[in-house]
């Protein structure tokens, strides 16, 4: 349907249910700016060549020398938030997005999607007459909103890219992701080609549309968002092994080799002080000489592997910058890079070959950790048959000099490269810049930059919303111009998880909130920052009058931006929305359908009993039922000696064979509690044997949805797929029949009313 809205030159195109209007575009000005904003994921201050890492990255070190290199900029310590605040410059919890996309309890400021009201910085400049493109990560549409049966409103097409190609979730396998989509909708796939891999196909991706980009006579937005370095730490293996034996010396050498790189570089003004190693009760990070040779070894084969991922994005900048420059483009493109928070510490203590495993054990508190299997899988840490993460020593050298890490409001969770070069608008040439700047300020730089004036108002018939909550960031063109230039944007509020910060110009207040603790100004920090920027010198009881009136700053920002009610620890936002749902009707599925989406899938098995029937028109080989991949999963199968069930538990495999196929085949799988699984298999009304005493999959395990008569990309078993592939089933296969039971014992859904209680004593 197309509308006029009665305003002259200005068509709105509106379609039920989504946010999809915007003006006919002008023309811009001729020599108008290209716009490219490279982001990347958990990737530390100190992880680049031109912040003080031994990783080569000479793309970015270039990058840097052609235009200016930020030592105090900021974003928020998780990557929805961020990203929220980048692409509207407003403030992310204002903007509807105050944590990770992937819980909704209801409340405005952790809706886990941009508010309808907020402006994108694509809709901006498509209104203004830019190309828009986004390749990557989104992360800010909820889980609910994924599947190919929409809603779509929150996807990136509805949010005013015209392209888009990449992934909608947090973060995917990079060998073998688990969903593509293309514009609108799912990329079908059954297996990728031998040595696929996705920061190499995202940057293919990302060229392509700039050299279709440069056709039109006007110019583009391009925001390539790498899931890199955001685990699972995987590499191409020869990018690998160029890293070999490298961190051998471990994360206390290196991260006084980066500090020493940093201060020769001229990045922190002379005092400046190196903070002891991370020592806070379950934050802390162990001498490296304390480990065993063991742990010393598998360690450092998950830093070669961030190593690798570090540098496979800087090959992509250079692939972009190189396609750039053959197309005569590159001086005039305003190139920015920067990454959406510190790096992560979520391998935990000793690190993980299987992310989806240890997730589950520090969200769950029951701990699967297994350092021996992750021992036994040394060389295979970074490829395909290993979703790994580095121990959180590593995340302490990624974000040298900053204390601690992603999620934490003390400056490792925020702190980030920061670099931006314009040849053709802006002379600077390697120039450093040392004031304090935030993520919010990114769009109105951009604006500024490229000639555009900052829209007034969001899109028509959105209801209260028309005006948009305001933006939060202020233009950094003058302070690029200039490195004695001030900018407006002199105070900042931070919140994450209950974590809490505040900047007002010299000063800052931090807090390091434990869970299921009283909130109060007994945890505020004070620093200050231009003797201080490494948070050292805790000068709260020396000025506690000055703790008090941040704290009330605090205060009104966090009422003012939608900041409460504050993330007590309970976990309760996990078992809100969307409601569980205690009565899910069973579902049909066939061969003829592409994959259940992912959590779509999880709704049918995700802490409840159920059961799979698969009923055959003609008996054969080849997957009945497929459920997830490397990273855990079930399968059922038949081959040559008959019908095989296979559950994944985390990278450990126990196997039940079955005897002859049949007709009717019953998979009936028990929830007693304790975060098991029992499982029973019959055919044609007869037991054929059961498993008792399986790990239950839960969180985001199984990745991979759910595929009927076929396992498509990662495989459940790796000894299946190296034999067969993806294994088609030969046979006919009429039907798969999912039924959800009850929920566990001790499943969160029946807990939902005292979760409330627990939470409430810290209100």
């Amino acid at each position: 349907m197309i509308a006029y809205d009665g305003f002259e030159g200005r068509v709105g195109r509106t379609f039920a249910g989504s946010r999809s209007w915007w003006p006919r575009r002008p023309a811009p000005a001729p020599g108008a700016p290209n716009v490219v904003i490279v982001l990347v994921d958990d990737v530390g201050f100190g992880d680049l060549g031109c912040y003080g890492s031994e990783i080569p990255t000479p793309h970015l070190d270039e990058l840097a020398a052609r235009g200016t290199q930020w030592t105090d900029f900021h974003v928020t310590p998780m990557c929805s938030p961020t990203r929220a605040a980048l692409l509207t410059g407003v403030n992310p919890h204002l903007a509807g997005v105050g944590h990770v996309a992937n819980s909704d309890p209801g409340f405005p400021g952790y809706a886990g999607e941009l508010s309808p009201g907020t402006l994108t910085m694509a809709e901006i400049f498509r209104a203004a007459g830019w190309q828009t493109m986004a390749v990557g990560k989104w992360h800010l549409t909820k889980d609910s909103d994924m599947s190919d049966a929409g809603p779509r409103h929150a996807w990136p097409l509805q949010r005013g890219f015209d392209r888009f190609y990449g992934f909608l979730e947090a973060f995917t396998n990079y060998h073998h992701p688990h969903r593509l989509v293309r514009d609108n909708s799912a990329v079908e796939v059954d297996s990728y080609p031998e040595g696929y891999y996705l920061t190499d196909d995202l940057t293919r991706e990302a060229v392509a549309m700039i050299r279709q980009a440069a056709t039109s006579d006007r110019p583009f937005l391009l925001y390539l968002a790498h899931g890199a370095a955001h685990a699972p730490l995987q590499a191409p293996a020869g990018e690998i092994s160029r890293h070999s034996g490298e961190y051998r010396d471990g994360w206390d050498v290196i991260r006084e080799r980066r500090f020493q790189a940093q201060q020769r570089l001229g990045l922190f003004p002379e005092g400046t002080r190196l903070p002891p190693r991370n020592d806070e009760p379950g934050d802390d990070v162990p001498p490296w000489d304390s480990l065993t040779d063991d742990q010393r070894t598998v360690f450092a084969r998950y830093m070669e592997v961030y190593a690798a991922m570090i540098a496979s994005v800087d090959r992509s900048v250079g692939a972009v910058r190189q396609a750039l420059a053959e197309l005569g483009a590159l001086e005039n493109t305003i190139f920015v890079f920067t990454s959406d928070n510190g790096a992560s510490r979520e391998g935990e203590e000793h690190g993980t070959t299987q992310y989806l495993r240890t997730l589950l054990s520090a969200n769950s508190r029951h701990d699967r950790e297994d350092p021996a299997l992750d021992l036994a899988n040394l060389d295979l840490i970074g490829g395909p048959r290993t979703l790994a993460h580095y121990p959180r020593g590593w995340a302490m050298a990624s974000n040298t000099p900053f204390r601690l890490y992603k999620r934490n409001t003390h400056a490792g969770g925020h702190a980030v490269p920061f670099l931006l070069s314009w040849p053709a608008g802006l002379p600077q040439r390697g120039e450093l810049r040392t004031q304090w700047a935030y993520v919010t300020d990114v769009l109105p730089t951009l604006l500024d930059l490229a000639g555009i004036a900052p829209p007034d108002t969001g899109p028509p018939n959105t209801g209260p919303t028309d005006a948009g909550p305001p933006r939060s960031g202020t233009s950094l063109a003058a302070a690029i111009r200039d490195p004695l230039a001030g900018h407006g944007h002199r105070e900042q509020y931070a919140e994450l998880q209950g974590h809490r910060g505040y900047v007002r110009g010299e000063w800052e207040i931090v807090t390091r909130h434990a869970p299921l603790t009283p909130f109060g100004e007994h945890e505020w920090e004070l620093y200050h920052r231009p003797s201080d920027r490494t948070q050292t010198r805790n000068l709260a009881a020396e000025r506690p009058e000055l703790v008090k009136e941040l704290a009330g700053r605090w205060e009104e920002a966090a009422r003012a931006n939608q900041v409460y009610p504050l993330d007590e620890g309970s976990r309760l936002r996990y078992l809100l929305r969307p409601p569980w749902q205690r009565d899910a009707a069973p579902l049909r599925l066939t061969p003829q359908q592409h994959t259940l989406e992912r959590w779509q899938a999880l709704q049918l098995i995700q802490w409840r009993s159920f059961t799979v029937e698969a009923r055959l028109d003609r008996p054969g080989v080849g997957v009945l039922v497929s459920h997830g991949g490397q990273g855990g999963g079930y399968l059922l199968y038949a081959d040559d000696d008959g019908l095989v069930f296979v559950q994944n538990g985390y990278g450990r495999p126990r196997t039940l064979r079955a005897g002859p196929l049949g007709e009717h085949v019953v998979v009936q799988v028990e929830a007693p509690g304790d975060w098991r699984w029992d499982v029973r298999v019959s055919v044609d009304g007869a037991d054929r044997g059961e498993l008792t005493g399986l790990p239950m999959l839960a969180a985001f395990c199984p990745m991979e949805g759910i595929d009927v008569g076929i396992d498509r990309r990662s495989p459940v078993s790796w000894p299946v797929f190296e034999r067969h592939g993806p294994f088609p089933f030969s046979g006919v296969l009429r039907e798969v029949v999912y039924t959800p039971g009850a929920f566990a014992p001790d499943a969160g859904a029946n807990f939902i009313d005292l979760v409330r209680e627990i939470g409430r004593k810290y209100e």
